[in-house]
């Protein structure tokens, strides 16, 4: 693989931005950063002043461009790898929704073929979001596949899975749900709490067995009251829990964005999409979760109104958390190395030297013009965003 440098960008590192810098790539790696242009005679790309940034890190998403992922074919994954790509995101997880044990070793074995060979974004693990999930707190989840937290299914699923499941989420009040959070924490999977009715109490003894994390924090949970605080207060107040955050005008009114990132900073906020089939499509129907789901003005929902996941991309979703005042810098750790040190992943997440060549470059809208993993192009290109610099 040729070495080579993009230059005349602004670069976002873990000490801030560069605001004129040059990043040089070999082997798929960052082999230097350096806060002028690149070497002369050296193979360099011109950035024109756009924004050069980690690639991002979609730890929840369920399908785009009209294909979801739960379907049984491996085409689907493909095509959302290829979305995530095309939106900046540069490594996922697959995500399914509630179904039979099946149908979810079915994606898992999707998965395992399409590993290794993705055409765009990079598939770091398998997030299962339930089926042990709360009914009173289903949100579009189908009540037909909800069950309480079985040790003996999930051992199967593990048999199969292996490796590759890195997150589960599940309502931890249900019966059996504290034991299965401490084998999971046993086995190095992230337990997510989320569709859950947990009091204060109880998602503060999940969180003591082993659950450090939120999913779509705010939503597909028991609100929160003066004197019953729930599930959200107690991942608040507890520095160990990270929480994902659906930005997208929709899910979170602005001053709860706010709220989260002062409570939690950057480093424990996670942005996500949440991502429906309809990412990339738009407004009309579509079958998700075994329910039809309407989106109008590029919101999802279910017949009776409610919230079926969501449309936003995480490039928009970073350009919304900007816009609701949160620094530049800091927005964009929440989608790149918060979720990259949630999932372990040490060599993502990051411009720095020695770091995966996962490399996003921006313009001042958010739009992504060229998106590069381990160093290979996968969206736009140099001949479509951006000149050879002269002399290279």
């Amino acid at each position: 693989m040729e070495s080579f440098w993009i230059e005349n960008v602004r670069v976002v590192t873990d000490e801030g931005i560069v605001e004129r810098g040059a990043v040089q790539v070999r082997e798929g790696r960052i082999e230097a950063i350096v806060e002028t242009n690149a070497p002369a005679q050296s193979s360099a790309y011109d950035g024109r002043g756009a924004l050069l940034m980690p690639g991002m890190i979609d730890v929840h998403i369920h399908g785009a461009n009209g294909r979801d992922m739960m379907d049984g074919t491996t085409s689907s994954i493909e095509e959302v790898s290829r979305a995530c790509a095309s939106t900046g995101c540069t490594s996922f997880l697959v995500t399914s929704v509630s179904s039979s044990l099946e149908d979810l070793l079915r994606l898992v074995d999707g998965v395992r073929v399409v590993v290794g060979r993705e055409p765009g974004a990079t598939i770091v693990g398998i997030h299962a979001e339930g089926p042990y999930l709360n009914a009173r707190r289903k949100g579009m989840q189908n009540e037909l596949y909800l069950r309480h937290p079985d040790l003996a299914e999930m051992e199967r699923v593990l048999q199969h899975a292996g490796s590759l499941l890195r997150m589960v989420t599940l309502a931890p009040e249900l019966p059996g749900g504290l034991e299965l959070t401490r084998y999971l924490r046993d086995r190095n999977v992230i337990v997510a709490v989320a569709h859950s009715d947990a009091t204060y109490e109880e998602a503060a003894q999940a969180f003591a067995c082993g659950a450090s994390h939120v999913t779509h924090c705010f939503n597909g949970m028991r609100p929160i009251h003066h004197r019953d605080p729930g599930l959200v207060v107690a991942a608040l107040e507890n520095d160990g829990v990270s929480v994902q955050a659906i930005v997208d005008h929709v899910h979170l009114h602005p001053a709860i964005v706010r709220l989260m990132y002062r409570v939690k900073g950057a480093s424990g906020m996670v942005l996500i999409t949440d991502a429906l089939q309809a990412m990339g499509l738009g407004d009309g129907e579509y079958m998700f979760g075994g329910h039809k789901v309407t989106v109008r003005d590029g919101v999802a929902r279910l017949d009776d109104g409610t919230l079926a996941s969501s449309t936003v991309t995480m490039n928009e979703a970073l350009r919304n958390t900007v816009r609701l005042g949160v620094p530049l810098s800091d927005a964009v750790k929440m989608a790149t190395s918060t979720p990259a040190e949630l999932l372990g992943l040490h060599s993502k997440g990051r411009i720095a030297v020695g770091a995966d060549a996962d490399l996003v470059l921006v313009n001042d809208e958010f739009e992504v013009l060229w998106t590069l993993v381990e160093g290979r192009t996968v969206h736009g290109g140099a001949n479509s965003t951006f000149q050879r610099a002269t002399g290279a």
